[in-house]
């Protein structure tokens, strides 16, 4: 009687680390006019700009990071119940949170919330768009306008201070060709270095 009760608590365990919580949204006229992030319970993070972006960026949050995002999902009890505050505000895009865990799929979608736990689960969804368009800029500087580097680097610096970026490890291969590639300025390599350095001396992650 005991391997089929163990069997049943592993395949719960399993369906639990199946669950992938998913966020998009769409506001056309602002830049850019949609965003994509699902999250995996393993902290496997994907980003996209259209809902057919066959190119989408991946990263990896942290395990702290991670848990916090699906804690907030647990408070908004799943997406079994309306988010939306009905006030009439200024439209700010039409947002979706959904759940994933199987064929099973529960989602909410609104413009404006007045729930403490929607408002810090949307934070933290756009800080991981924010994230990832960090990451885009810094790589094509990186690749294509070697001038471009400071200012990428700049900005995601002061985004970082800002308390707007996770997932800080994405960021650490680009970092390191830039130190390493003596075709970049000095200030641009000193930058990346500090970053860099910042990061691995273990950087809490954003609350």
């Amino acid at each position: 009687m005991k391997w089929p009760l163990f069997l049943l608590f592993a395949g719960s365990l399993v369906a639990q680390d199946a669950q992938r919580f998913y966020y998009s949204k769409s506001f056309p006229g602002s830049t850019p006019a949609y965003v994509q992030v699902t999250l995996q319970k393993n902290g496997e993070a994907v980003y996209r700009e259209a809902p057919d972006d066959d190119l989408p960026l991946t990263f990896k949050l942290t395990d702290a990071e991670t848990a916090e995002v699906f804690l907030l999902v647990e408070k908004l009890d799943y997406f079994k119940r309306p988010i939306e505050s009905g006030l009439k505000v200024a439209f700010m895009g039409t947002k979706t949170f959904r759940l994933e865990k199987g064929a099973d799929k529960r989602e909410v979608q609104f413009n404006y919330s007045e729930d403490p736990s929607a408002g810090l689960l949307w934070d933290w969804c756009e800080r991981m768009a924010e994230s990832a368009q960090h990451r885009i800029a810094l790589d094509r500087a990186a690749k294509y306008d070697k001038l471009g580097v400071v200012k990428a680097l700049n900005l995601l610096s002061s985004a970082i201070e800002r308390k707007r970026v996770v997932g800080l490890g994405q960021y650490l291969p680009t970092l390191d060709r830039i130190i390493k590639n003596e075709t970049y300025m000095h200030t641009a390599r000193a930058r990346a270095s500090e970053i860099a350095e910042f990061i691995r001396a273990g950087a809490p992650p954003a609350q």
